[in-house]
This record gives C-alpha cells, structure tokens and sequence, in this order.
C-alpha cells in the first residue's frame, strides 16, 4: 500500500512539473520594437500588430519618438497603422504596412512601418453662388454673391487666416495670355496662383463645427429679398461679409453697409492690388480658390511687391496685378466655365482643381458639391434620414449620388461631401442656392 502511495505521489509531482514546463513555454514572450516614420509627428500613432496565423491582435500607441513594444509569442506577424489627422483645415490621412514579421523564441526583434501621407481639404467649398438672379420685372441683378464653406468631417475644424482669391484672367472665354507653347500655364512651375485685382482674408481664428457650413456673403450683405424677391436674405448673425471700403473696395451697389444682425467682428479684409472699386468675382465663369496662411500677416503679403505678379506678362500695368498665392496654402478650389461658350480655359492648375463645372447666370442657380454616397451611407447615425430622389439639377448636370443633401440635414443626417479635387466629379448646377430651401 505504502509503494503504492508513494507511485501515485510521482506521478502527480512529474504531471506537476510536465504542466509548470507548459505553462513556461505558453508565456515565452518575445520583445518587438516597431518603429513609425513617415510624419513629421509620429507621437500618438496606433499599431496594430497581428498574428498572421491565429489572427490574435494587439494595439498599441506610439511614443513620441514614434516607437512601440510588443511583448508577444513566437510566430508570424503583419504590423499597420491607419491615422487621420486634422490639423489647420486639412485632412492627413497615413497608412502603412509591414508584413510577415516572423518572431523567434529567445530573439527580440524590430521592424519599420513607413507611412504615406495623403492629404484633403478638412474644410471644403460645399457651394458657390455668383450667377446673379433675375429682379422682379425681369433684369439681371448679380450684387449677391456668396460662398458656403463645409467642415467636410466629424471632427471641429480650425482656420487660420482663412483667404480668397480668384485666378486670371477672371472670366473662363476671356483671351487667356498665361499658356506657353508647351499648352502648360506659365505659373505652374512655379507653384503659385495669382490672385487677380487682390485678396480678401479673415484676420484670426474660425472654427466650424463638424458637418456644418459657414456662409461668406461676398458682395450684398443684407436682406437683398426686400427689393428682389428671388435674391438671398443675408441678415444673419451667423453669416461672415466681405466688407472693406478703406481697401479701395468701397462701391456702395456692391458693398451696402452690412445688415446691422452681422458682427462687425464677421467682417473680412482686403488688399487690392489692382483698379477698380469691385472685387469683381466673375458672375459667369469664376476660377475661386481658398487658402490658409497660418505664420503669414496676409495685409503685409499683399502689399509687397515681390509678390506681385501681372497677367499675360503685362508686367507693370496695375489692372492686371495679381497676388500670387502659394499652391502648399490653397486648400480648395473650384474652376467654372460658361455654359455660354464652347472657348473656355482653365486657370487653376491640376493640383488645385482637375476638371470644370458649367454655369448658367442670371438664373438663381448655384454651384453645389456632390454627395460622396457610400461614406455618407456608410455613416450609422444616418440610418432612416437619407432623402433620395435628388431633383433640383439643372438638365444633365445633377448629383449622382440621388441624395437630397439639404433635405437629409435637415432630418438630421450629416453629410460627406465629394472632394476629389476635380469640379466635374464634385459639383453640378443647382437650380437655387441651398440659402433658399
């Protein structure tokens, strides 16, 4: 019985120490340091790192040297980072990837992920009103102008010195003189757009909040209903002006003293560089592009003459002074043609705006950003408050997607708008503006 005993007692001791050897080769851990690169910040960064073979996967962040530990078994693994980042108005989307890490016992290890980086616009142009409309006993009437901006996100974007400007020359059939015999725009190589006639900006700091517009009246802000009754009601506190008389643009038909409901403090500023007492922002074929200079005193920019640029190379004659405006500040842009000629050219260059969208003036119509369908359906709040069968296009030129956009936000839904930096793609002609619904 004693033999007995003593058996069965080696047996538990040598099961005991089988399961302890079991348990130690189980949590043999091995060190994985993976480095991220490819950001000029790389602090705050998810990796994921996943086993190739049991597709077990663990998080972790970044330190701000751009590096992170794993602790894991041995095996195989995939190591990626997917980061959006939203800073000064623009979108940062990094990716990267590294595959078939394999994992040692008894060796630590390191690996590299190296980012791309592929930046869009945060903030967009959802809307673009400058045709102009009809007056009640039939003339045209075109001092109503505005551009509606869009956080394009759920995050609140940030702009900083927000400014505008307008490519030359300012109607898209205009004899344009800016092409060389490579059919290339003269200042493409050089990385900038000119600003015809001058520039108006906001001195400081806007915020928008996420899925949500900011309306900039660019000339006629007041209630323009009370005398043409298909014009826009501008008297809204919430709205920003372009208003600047001791600028040099300072006629009362186009700049009105502002509805009293506007803040002073919603008024933009502006430098004119060239003549007249308009900045006449094309009210048939407008080249409109937006911009960010964060470090720059835009008054002082503008008013230096280094730079200055003139159309055509009419180097000298101030009606055709432009300001030439870095392409690494613009952030949107979009190029209109005439829907009145076949002869139109592009001013803005590819990188700002590829394509082109047609207007008719003197209709009411506007000029309106397509609805990105798949994210906005993608988008689970947006159950059950999609309107479909979009109907205010003006004949071939309508949103593709069929989403009524304002109608959806109006029940609620947000809205992701198209951007893929060509106005054919991301605009169509709308048969009023949005101010209107």
């Amino acid at each position: 019985m004693k033999k007995y005993f003593v058996m069965m007692m080696m047996a538990v001791m040598a099961f005991s120490l089988t399961a302890c050897k079991d348990d130690d080769d189980a949590v043999q851990l091995v060190k994985l340091t993976v480095q991220v690169t490819g950001a000029s910040d790389v602090e705050d960064f998810d990796v994921e790192l996943v086993n190739a073979t049991t597709a077990s996967s663990y998080m972790k962040t970044t330190d701000a040297k751009g590096t992170v530990t794993f602790e894991v078994t041995p095996g195989i693994y995939n190591a990626s980072v997917s980061e959006i980042l939203y800073i000064d108005g623009y979108r940062y989307v990094y990716n990267g990837t590294t595959s078939n890490i394999t994992l040692t016992a008894g060796k630590d290890a390191t690996a590299t992920i190296q980012l791309k980086e592929a930046k869009t616009s945060q903030v967009i142009i959802k809307e673009l009103y400058n045709g102009g409309c009809k007056t009640d006993d039939g003339k045209n009437f075109q001092q109503d102008k505005c551009i509606i901006l869009y956080n394009n996100t759920g995050v609140k974007a940030t702009l900083t010195n927000l400014g505008f400007g307008m490519a030359s020359p300012a109607n898209s059939q205009a004899n344009n003189k800016n092409y060389g015999e490579d059919g290339k725009l003269t200042y493409e190589a050089d990385g900038f757009t000119p600003s015809w006639n001058g520039i108006w900006f906001y001195n400081g700091t806007i915020e928008i909040e996420p899925y949500s517009q900011l309306v900039i009246n660019v000339q006629g802000a007041i209630d323009n209903t009370q005398t043409h009754s298909q014009s826009i009601n501008y008297a809204n506190a919430q709205y920003y002006c372009m208003y600047d008389p001791e600028s040099g643009y300072n006629s009362s038909s186009y700049y009105p003293t502002p509805a009293d409901v506007i803040p002073t403090s919603h008024y933009l500023k502006a430098v004119r560089v060239g003549l007249g007492v308009a900045w006449s922002l094309s009210v048939s074929s407008p080249a409109l592009f937006i911009y960010q200079a964060p470090n720059v005193n835009l008054s002082e920019y503008a008013n230096n003459t280094n730079n200055i640029w003139y159309d055509g190379g009419s180097e000298g004659q101030q009606v055709w002074a432009c300001v030439k405006i870095p392409n690494a500040w613009v952030f949107d842009g979009i190029e209109v043609f005439s829907n009145a000629y076949d002869d139109n050219k592009k001013r803005l260059t590819s990188d700002i705006d590829a394509g082109s969208v047609g207007l008719t003036n003197y209709l009411g119509h506007t000029l309106y950003r397509n609805v990105d369908k798949v994210a906005t359906e993608a988008l689970s709040e947006n159950a059950g408050k999609l309107v479909y069968n979009y109907s205010l296009g003006v004949d071939k030129s309508t949103d593709p997607s069929g989403i009524d956009a304002e109608a959806s936000m109006k029940k609620g839904a947000h809205i992701i708008f198209m951007d893929t930096n060509n106005s054919t793609a991301d605009f169509h002609e709308r048969q009023k503006c949005s101010l209107k619904d």
